[in-house]
């Protein structure tokens, strides 16, 4: 094993390190659209290191079944959808149409045909315990985050052996490190993190990319 280079600037190099890891494959225009779209609209959207990675995910399972919590205006889903297998559908759930519509405007600029995906405006927590157990490669979870621990039991039905959760803001703005904070949200991820990794049916790995990325396989 190669030691450890010595540079006392090394920390500080730290931010350039992460956005050349960030911007390392470039978006599609209808991602960035999107991307534009949410901002308008006032969203947070998956960043472009978090999109490439669930890219890279979805290819890697070659999903073909995908379940995703919090639709927004469609950069997430257009990551997904561009590694999943050509035959493969994801059902996006999203409390808000007005988010939905502009998820489809996006999807269908950039060429998906439209049995590829299934958009169902309504509660997460109404909608996923009507879907099939069991059935899904991949939930990504990105919704409200006080309703995380319940994504990640619904999650844990909703996988196949060998599937896998994603969980995005799994950082939240880098408070969920800060024991000390005890603010709604950091509390809550922590805890839907602790139902992952104490879960012996998940293999999980915390990845400090965009918001953070909690992925982990079902046994």
């Amino acid at each position: 094993m190669n030691p450890a280079p010595k540079n006392p600037g090394r920390a500080s190099s730290l931010p350039a390190t992460i956005a050349y890891a960030e911007a390392f494959v470039a978006e599609s225009d209808a991602a960035e659209t999107a991307r534009q779209r949410a901002e308008d609209l006032g969203l947070e959207s998956v960043s472009p290191g978090a999109a490439t990675t669930l890219t890279f995910l979805a290819r890697a399972l070659a999903a073909k079944t995908v379940v995703e919590i919090g639709t927004g205006t469609g950069v997430s889903a257009l990551a997904l959808l561009a590694g999943m297998a050509p035959d493969g559908v994801l059902t996006s759930i999203d409390a808000e149409a007005e988010h939905q519509l502009a998820a489809r405007e996006a999807l269908t600029a950039s060429g998906v045909q439209s049995r590829r995906v299934r958009l169902i405006a309504g509660q997460p927590l109404s909608v996923l315990p009507k879907l099939t157990d069991g059935a899904y490669d991949i939930v990504c979870i990105d919704g409200d985050p006080l309703e995380y621990v319940e994504y990640v039991a619904q999650a844990e039905k909703l996988l196949r052996s060998g599937g896998l959760l994603v969980l995005h803001h799994a950082l939240w703005h880098g408070l969920v490190a800060d024991e000390r904070n005890d603010d709604d949200e950091p509390l809550i991820v922590r805890e839907a993190l602790a139902a992952v990794g104490d879960n012996d049916a998940f293999t999980a790995a915390l990845l400090p990319v965009g918001d953070g990325l909690l992925v982990a396989v079902k046994a």
